[in-house]
């Protein structure tokens, strides 16, 4: 059963302000969440942070972009995208 993943409010309007680029990566991402689940230790600089959130880099240099994600619910596979944007300003 692959898992359901959603953007926050927040997080939809931050990738709207993406590159086409980056909003590629992200979907890239989401794909990979959707279809293996939450953990990518294959993507770059993924680390498992507190309370079942996760994240990883998008693009690396100066700035950097990543994504934070959580998992709400495992039952049912619910994930959802809480941020998407620069590294200095991810909530963690």
């Amino acid at each position: 059963m692959a898992w359901y993943v959603r953007m926050s409010r927040i997080a939809e309007k931050q990738k709207d302000k993406l590159s086409k680029p980056l909003r590629q990566i992200l979907y890239a991402l989401v794909g990979d969440i959707e279809a293996l689940g939450p953990i990518r230790g294959d993507w770059p600089n993924y680390s498992k942070l507190a309370d079942g959130k996760h994240h990883c880099h998008l693009k690396k240099g100066n700035p950097t972009y990543v994504a934070v994600w959580e998992v709400l619910d495992k039952n049912i596979k619910l994930v959802e995208v809480k941020y998407v944007g620069t590294h200095e300003k991810a909530p963690y």
